[in-house]
């Protein structure tokens, strides 16, 4: 098989938001990403990522892709190519696998059809990030300003 799986003639990966007739040694990835405590739709602003090629129209809810049986790499990525969340999963002819991708408040995870944690690398939320970040330059700003305070307090009168 070669990397990525090629796709047969008229077949392509996209994400649909029904059911789609799978060739012979094919199954699909029902995949299904909430909206998130973002401003903007995460999934909107992420791209879906199958084995290293992006995957056109998925959006929050749930899509089926069609998939060549097998292993997989399934992440979400910023913009920027990022990863945010990523897994791996085992696709048996045929059938479809069920993979729900959450975006948190704290962090971002991936949950498989049974409810079970598959998250390989899930970054932390962008707001947490974003707080962090907040608190660090909080710190070094005013831990500055105090310091030249201090220095400007101590010189001679």
């Amino acid at each position: 098989m070669s990397y990525p799986p090629t796709p047969p003639p008229g077949m392509t990966l996209a994400a649909s938001p029904y059911p789609v007739p799978l060739p012979p040694g094919w199954g699909a990835l029902v995949i299904s990403a909430n909206r998130g405590p973002y401003l903007v739709s995460a999934p909107s602003s992420y791209r879906l990522k199958i084995d290293g090629r992006d995957v056109p129209g998925m959006a929050e809810g749930t899509f089926h892709i069609p998939v060549p049986a097998g292993e997989h790499d399934v992440r979400f990525t910023d913009l920027l190519g990022v990863p945010a969340m990523t897994t791996r999963v085992v696709v048996q002819p045929g059938t479809g696998h069920r993979l729900s991708f959450r975006f948190g408040g704290w962090r971002n995870r991936v949950y498989d059809g049974a409810g079970t944690d598959v998250t390989k690398f899930g970054m932390w939320s962008n707001y947490t990030l974003l707080l962090i970040t907040s608190a660090v330059i909080g710190v070094v700003c005013c831990g500055g300003l105090g310091l030249l305070a201090m220095l400007d307090s101590s010189g001679p009168s």
